[in-house]
């Protein structure tokens, strides 16, 4: 199994807290889109690998029309091993999601949505700098499950100065009562180089304390429950039949291919990524230039991103794995930090998984950090 991600760097306007590459102007889109596609060409020996996920994210791929998406798959589908069963998820905006917008997405296969709405009231995305309004972040949802999608995944942010704990209770409420499958709810972070920390530094505003983050986060880990929805991954919770494939296959580390500016690929023991910058994207790609840099991932960077990323997920991590793949040097920094976090209440272990307890995912990078190798 494997995954292409594709990386559409426009919006409309800029979130006060996101550092992802993207761009609010729309004028080389077109020139975007054609080198894309011959990218998407270039890899296509890649991978022989099935393709299990496709997924679109961004920026916001709900600003592309029909014609841009149309050339994108078929260069997708043209040049790939596709599995019948795909899915693939196009991340939007509410603002962006009409009927006609829906109904072309269905068009180009599109079986999962992945909708921003961040929250469902008014002062929220405001201080997000959101283009959508807390009417839309409903009917949005309410619009795509009559026109028939029914994998649908929407994000949530908490901790942030304007979300007391009632409103993140609405909020949360407002999941089950759409009967939402699938939510992804992140704490606010501060980036360099965003305006909320520019907001931050100049004491324009403040971050709640870390104890209301935790009051919040508790929160959501019963809400979540109470409705049905599985905590399959720190920040991922869904019903079942509904975890996100894509994001999975990342945290198992299955290979993927991504393209765009600023998308990163994995593959054969290698990882490459993409210049961040839409310009030398786009003329680096028709010039048949050099437009990434790689790095071969070695024995100890292997193991600790297997640590990292399947110690937040209920797979946890596997014994037998870090035994028959990695030295004896790393086996035996595993188990002598491993054996003092089985005398805690933070791990536990079965049949030969370990697995964050309900304490133990409040300081799951505390864990993940002790059991990283240092040479």
């Amino acid at each position: 199994m494997a995954g292409i991600y594709l990386h559409i760097p426009f919006c409309k306007q800029a979130c006060s807290y996101c550092d992802f590459h993207f761009s609010t102007s729309l004028k080389h889109k077109a020139s975007f889109v054609n080198a894309l596609v011959k990218e998407i060409i270039q890899k296509k020996d890649f991978l022989k690998t099935e393709i299990n996920t496709i997924y679109f994210g961004g920026g916001t791929p709900s600003l592309l029309d029909l014609e841009d998406l149309n050339l994108i798959i078929d260069a997708i589908y043209s040049n790939y091993n596709i599995a019948q069963n795909i899915e693939l998820t196009f991340e939007c905006n509410p603002d962006d999601l009409t009927s006609k917008k829906l109904k072309e997405l269905k068009q180009i296969r599109v079986n999962r949505l992945s909708i921003g709405t961040q929250s469902f009231f008014y002062e929220d995305l405001q201080f997000f700098n959101r283009a959508h309004n807390s009417n839309q972040a409903e009917q949005s949802i309410l619009l795509s499950q009559d026109l028939g999608f029914e994998n649908i995944t929407i994000d949530l942010i908490y901790n942030t100065p304007t979300l007391t704990m009632q409103k993140w209770e609405q909020n949360l409420d407002k999941v089950n009562e759409l009967k939402v499958p699938h939510l992804s709810a992140y704490t606010l972070t501060v980036e360099p180089n965003t305006a909320l920390h520019h907001q931050v530094k100049t004491n324009q505003t403040s971050l709640p304390t870390d104890e209301e983050a935790i009051k919040q986060f508790k929160l959501l880990m019963a809400k979540t429950k109470s409705f049905g929805l599985t905590q399959y991954e720190v920040s991922n919770f869904g019903a079942a039949g509904f975890y996100s494939q894509h994001n999975s296959n990342y945290w198992k580390g299955q290979e993927y291919l991504g393209f765009g500016p600023s998308a990163h690929s994995y593959y054969k023991n290698k990882r490459s990524w993409n210049v961040s910058n839409n310009i030398k994207y786009i003329k680096a790609i028709n010039n048949e230039e050099k437009y990434n840099e790689e790095e071969l991932i070695d024995k100890k960077t292997a193991y600790n991103e297997y640590v990292l990323t399947r110690l937040r997920t209920i797979w946890g991590i596997e014994k037998d794995y870090i035994e028959t793949n990695f030295s004896v040097a790393i086996n035996q920094h595993f188990n002598k930090e491993l054996e003092q976090y089985l005398k805690t209440s933070y791990l536990q272990t079965k049949k030969g998984k370990i697995t964050l307890t309900q304490e133990g995912i409040f300081i799951a990078d505390k864990i993940s950090s002790d059991l990283f190798y240092i040479e």
